[in-house]
């Protein structure tokens, strides 16, 4: 079976820092697949944040996740300090793509720890459809920091 391999865009929309929390550990005392999952939505939320968003209202419109690729690559351990590099992708009338590369820096060496994607849909939660996103929105994500 082939392996997943994920291009990075060169469009940066900021970097974020996320602890690797004693519960985010697996039975291998290294942080699980399903704490890589939650570790890219705190830096997303963090993203959204930075431009007054939430998940509930991103410029006016509700984001829904539609897909998820991660490509793991290395162990991260607790009390590491991860930086997550968000990236934008593709964007559409109604999605967009966002792009993670995560890493840590240990013993002077940054080590990447995983990529990963997430598809991002724009939803309307009372209409129970999915939504345009808004040139509020879409500023933000053209954003190159």
């Amino acid at each position: 079976m082939p392996r997943v391999k994920l291009d990075l865009p060169a469009k940066i929309l900021g970097t974020f820092l996320v602890p690797v929390r004693i519960t985010d550990l697996n039975y291998g005392n290294h942080v699980g697949n399903n704490a890589i999952v939650e570790i890219i939505h705190e830096a997303r939320v963090q993203f959204l944040r930075s431009h007054q968003f939430t998940e509930l209202n991103a410029g006016g419109v509700a984001l829904i996740m539609n897909e998820l690729v991660v490509e793991y690559k290395n162990e991260s351990f607790y009390n590491d300090q991860l930086k997550v590099n968000v990236f934008c992708g593709e964007i559409t009338r109604v999605s967009f793509e966002l792009f993670y590369e995560i890493s840590v820096l240990r013993d002077q060496t940054n080590i990447i720890i995983a990529n990963a994607k997430t598809g991002m849909v724009g939803y309307n939660y009372e209409e129970k459809k999915v939504a345009a996103i808004t040139g509020e929105l879409r500023e933000a994500l053209s954003c190159q920091h």
